[in-house]
Parts: C-alpha cells; structure tokens; sequence
C-alpha cells in the first residue's frame, strides 16, 4: 500500500515514524495514525480521474511530505509520557482535516473563496476555502475523534474539542496558505504548521 502512493525516500521515513510511534506512544498510537494514512488515501483516490483532469491529482508523494506532516506527532509520541495523547491526536485531527478539504474542496461546483481577499480564486489554490472543503475538512477532523474514542477511551467531549482543534489547525494552514502562493514558505512549512496549530490547541485542551 505504501509504494502506491510513497516514493521509496517516503516509504523509509513513514517506517521509521511508525516505529517511533510503536516505540515511544504504543500500538495506539501507531494504529491512529494508520487511520489518518488510511484516510489520506481514500481521499486522494477519490474522484481522482476528475482531479487529475483538472491537474490537480497529486499521486506518489516523497520524504518531504511525510516529514512535514509525521515529523510533529513523532515528536509528540516521544514526549507522550509527560503530554499524554491530547496533543498528538489534535495533531493528526488537523492534518486529517487539511487532507480532506484540499483532496475533495477542489471537487467543489464552482469557485473558492480567497481567505484574504474574499474573491472567487481557481480549485486549488491555496489560502481559499469553499463550503464543500470546509465540510470535508470537519470530516476528516470528526473522523480522527471518532477513531480515538476507541483507540484512545477519550470522552465525546474531549472528541467534540479534538474535532474542533482539527478543524482550526486546518484555517490556519489555509490562512497560510495564501502567503504560500506569493512566496512566503512552502507547502511543507504549512503542513507543519497544521499540524503545529493543532497541537498547541490540544495542549490547552489537556
């Protein structure tokens, strides 16, 4: 499954993450964040011929995708004995989100919106929103929080508040998202950040 959509530098550094999830957080940890792979993959695959006529179909990704989204939740494993798994799973309920509203926003009838500007912009770009990603990215974050009250034995409130970490982590990589387009960072740093913004919330959250 990893060779699908990972290059080989992606594969070997996905592997090591796992291990250091295993490692440091446990089985849960590494089976949450298989859930987030999972899904990152069915929401790449899905309506992916439309995508890639559009193109906007991102198939094999490398070692700099998998260190920007892993590298935070790694971290975080590590440290999990004194942070306990709040923030890990608000860091993974916001990448999810992201994946979700870029992978199925840009499938949206019609355009986005600039975040900025609050002017219609082309599918993908960054830094704009429509109502179907937005949707998708609470998806993807709700979906992380379900996976969790089971992994995790988290209460439905702690679920609600990692769902909505997820989701703000996800507006702040669409905020940054439009400096990206000008120049100002990389989709890698903005990934990060994601994740990073989750992370934080689910700090406080604890």
């Amino acid at each position: 499954m990893l060779a699908k959509v990972l290059d080989k530098g992606g594969i070997i550094l996905a592997l090591f993450f796992g291990i250091i999830l295993f490692v440091f957080g446990g089985p849960n940890y590494l089976a949450l964040m298989l859930v987030f792979f999972t899904l990152a993959i069915g929401a790449t695959r899905y309506e992916h011929e439309i995508k890639r006529s559009l193109g906007l179909y991102e198939h094999e990704r490398g070692w700099e995708n998998v260190l920007s989204n892993g590298i935070l939740p790694a971290v975080l494993a590590v440290l999990s004995a004194s942070l306990g798994p709040i923030p890990f799973i608000c860091s993974l309920a916001a990448i999810t989100a992201d994946k979700f509203g870029s992978e199925i926003g840009v499938l949206a009838m019609g355009e986005p919106t600039s975040l900025f500007t609050f002017k219609p912009v082309k599918p993908g770009t960054s830094g704009a929103m429509s109502v179907m990603g937005t949707a998708a990215s609470l998806a993807g974050s709700a979906s992380i929080a379900a996976a969790a009250l089971f992994l995790f034995k988290i209460s439905p409130n702690q679920a609600l508040l990692v769902a909505s970490a997820g989701f703000l982590g996800c507006i702040a990589d669409s905020i940054l998202g439009y400096f990206e387009e000008r120049g100002i960072g990389t989709k890698e740093t903005t990934n990060f950040a994601c994740s990073l913004v989750g992370a934080l919330i689910g700090l406080l959250l604890k």
